[in-house]
């Protein structure tokens, strides 16, 4: 007999508790009674058909005190069919991953029908959330008790709660136990070892397991560029040669890591069954508003918003405000200058050795006022966004990333290209680029895990002491976990934390081959930027629903571009060295412009500096210099006109190295072609019972 919802009975109890829905504490009783009747009612009569119970009966609430904290589960059956329903990708017994099925459960790897642990916590947790989502509205006109809480058909009714403060929070519960042994797997013990990314996949989903891998990847790809780095440090920095050849390496390794990430990431993905997992249509973000109209692709009703208002939002409020904002930003760095020069002119007239020390106070400040600007120009960057009203959560993310990225990097990294390509002060640039590296990465330690970490246990502490006080007959360690887990912070996402691996990216790449020790540094912050971010989601902030994910989106091609950016960068350093100056005695703003520009224009006068880049001994430098004031160009100094070599050779290797491993594309093709099977079948299964049926009505006719 096939199973569906409609035999599942939602009222059966006990049940393992997986999400918590805590209500505002005036909540009237008849909108309490609602929801719970939404939440237990069954698919067809337009609830999620799911367990709900109060955290406490009412001989507790009186003991503990009346807390409206609701719990939400579910029984194994009703996980399986929401598993199928949300699309779940599941490995079959012949190692091929397909999308999940209740009717042909028994053909999956794992799956027995007293096993329980064939779906992950994670994993039923997103389906709770996906099906209390997707609670919506049918002929209710209001929320009970409340007819300021306007409804309409189609509107999801848990958004309209927690828009309207009915709702204060739902989180997903943390499994004690299995925490307890993904610590000891993962962080408690300080060694260097690999991260054990299927376990937090396992426990926190898709896109949290695929930070930590890109970021345990990202650390063990700087190692080579901190071998190397180090021995240069020690010798002369003008060394033309070395000089050429570290960053020639750096801008193939920018390149190559990228693309190999690409490779790794899609095996990942695949294992998990996200590469082929279908996308479903997106649903309007909670946040958009508008006229209630019909969707024209789903035919639902939902708010309307004209993309022509949008785009003057944007054009006429957001655009000049970023300008505004990188206008101010440029403002500080020329402050910071001025204090530069009067840290110098100090250090001059005094002659203290004490002195010296100040000369390193200014890019302190400095470091320290970017960090702030930047956390502040992130809430005004979510406000705007959000005002500007994007009707998807992916268009919302990507107008978020591209206002973020570009006034951090300008923030970041503009006072490094003006002293650069400016001042030309490569000393200076030096002590600024290591002042703003490390003084960043040690801020955001402090700031993002050591800090909430504290707080957290001294809250803790406070809790379990008021706990343990009440005198009351009842089993407190589920009340105490729930409690606690409430007033932990909200993870945000991974957005800060990309963020700060972008920048270190920039940092290294950028202007590595000027300090060879930034990659260094980069690795000892990122060894404990694994812990410490491993502390921050068990420890710290509540468990986040997990999210499937195939890859790290939009931040690929964020470092792809810095990766690009770079190689412009350094090509301008080398340009700046004193063998490429002697052919340009005279302008040296033309020298830079021209190295600059020749990645971009056709075969010139400029591109004889290129091979400078691989054999800078390839012609005296008087004589480069005799024949440029003879002939006005640099070409007659080697007959060799190498052109776009390192942009060109980026891309070649970029090409060269396939997305994604040759058995990943045989599988996915392999799977391509049982679908297109399938649905050849299908198709003729109905082509014969349609003539099955004319043939019979001919017969019927015929007699």
């Amino acid at each position: 007999m096939r199973v569906t919802l409609s035999t599942l009975d939602a009222s059966e109890s006990p049940f393992t508790p997986l999400v918590v829905i805590e209500l505002a504490p005036d909540v009237k009783e008849e909108t309490k009674e609602w929801l719970k009747n939404k939440i237990i009612a069954k698919k067809k009569d337009g609830g999620a058909q799911l367990l709900f119970r109060p955290l406490l009966n009412k001989y507790e609430k009186e003991t503990l005190g009346n807390q409206n904290l609701y719990l939400v589960g579910a029984s194994t059956i009703r996980l399986l069919l929401g598993a199928e329903a949300v699309g779940l990708v599941k490995e079959c017994s012949d190692a091929a991953m397909r999308a999940f099925t209740y009717g042909t459960r028994h053909n999956f790897k794992g799956f027995q029908d007293d096993n329980d642990d064939f779906l992950t916590m994670a994993e039923c947790q997103f389906i709770i959330k996906h099906e209390l989502e997707n609670l919506r509205a049918r002929d209710e006109r209001m929320i009970p008790g409340y007819p300021q809480a306007r409804l309409y058909p189609g509107k999801s009714l848990l958004r309209r709660l927690l828009t309207s403060g009915i709702v204060t929070q739902v989180f997903p519960l943390h499994d004690p136990e299995a925490l307890k042994k993904l610590e000891d797997e993962w962080y408690t013990r300080f060694a260097l070892k690999y991260q054990p990314i299927d376990s937090i996949r396992g426990y926190f989903g898709e896109t949290i397991a695929l930070y930590f891998g890109f970021l345990e990847y990202f650390t063990f790809a700087l190692v080579p560029m901190a071998v190397i780095g180090l021995p240069y440090y020690l010798f002369v920095w003008e060394d033309y040669d070395k000089y050429v050849v570290f960053a020639s390496f750096n801008l193939i390794w920018s390149t190559v890591i990228l693309e190999v990430w690409k490779r790794g990431c899609a095996s990942m993905a695949y294992r998990w069954g996200t590469l082929v997992m279908k996308r479903q249509f997106e649903e309007p973000r909670p946040g958009f508003h508008g006229v209630l109209g019909v969707n024209a692709v789903t035919g639902r009703e939902e708010p309307l918003y004209s993309s022509y208002r949008r785009q003057l939002r944007i054009y006429l409020v957001s655009l000049p405000f970023v300008c505004l904002c990188l206008y101010l930003s440029l403002h500080v760095m020329m402050v910071y200058f001025d204090m530069e020069a009067w840290a110098l002119s100090v250090h001059e007239r005094s002659g203290a050795e004490w002195t010296g020390l100040l000369l390193y106070v200014p890019s302190i400040v400095y470091a320290v006022v970017i960090e702030v600007m930047n956390r502040l120009y992130r809430y005004a960057a979510e406000f705007l966004t959000s005002w500007e009203n994007h009707r998807l959560e992916s268009a919302y993310q990507n107008h978020l990333v591209l206002k973020v990225l570009v006034f951090n990097f300008l923030n970041c990294f503009a006072s490094l290209f003006y002293i650069a390509f400016v001042l030309r002060d490569m000393k200076l640039l030096r002590q600024s680029l290591a002042t703003l590296l490390i003084t960043s990465q040690v801020l955001n330690q402090v700031v993002e895990s050591l800090l909430p970490y504290w707080l957290q246990r001294k809250h803790c502490a406070q809790l379990k002491r008021k706990v343990r006080a009440l005198k009351a007959d009842v089993d407190t360690a589920l009340y105490e976990q729930v409690l606690l887990e409430k007033e932990m912070g909200t993870y945000l996402g991974t957005f800060d934390d990309y963020l700060e691996l972008f920048l270190q990216f920039g940092y290294v790449s950028l202007f590595s081959c000027v300090y060879p020790l930034a990659a260094a540094f980069a690795v000892l912050n990122n060894f404990t930027e694994v812990n410490s971010d491993a502390l921050k989601m068990c420890r710290v902030f509540k468990r986040p629903f997990a999210e499937p994910s195939a890859s790290i989106g939009v931040w690929q091609l964020a470092f792809e571009t810095m990766s690009v950016i770079s190689v412009v960068t350094n090509c301008a350093l080398i340009g700046m060295s004193p063998q490429v100056n002697a052919l340009f005695p005279e302008s040296k703003t033309d020298l830079v412009l021209i190295v600059v520009a020749v990645e971009t224009s056709p075969p010139s006068a400029a591109s004889g500096c290129w091979l400078l880049l691989w054999s800078p001994r390839c012609c005296d430098t008087d004589r480069s210099t005799q024949k440029l004031s003879e002939s006005g160009s640099v070409t007659r100094c080697c007959q060799i006109r190498p052109q776009h070599a390192l942009l060109a050779l980026k891309f070649i290797l970029a090409f060269a190295i396939p997305d994604k491993p040759r058995h990943i594309q045989v599988k996915l093709a392999r799977l391509e072609f049982e679908s297109l099977e399938a649905l050849k079948q299908q198709q003729m299964k109905l082509v014969a019972e349609n003539l099955k049926e004319e043939s019979q009505e001919d017969g019927k006719e015929a007699t």
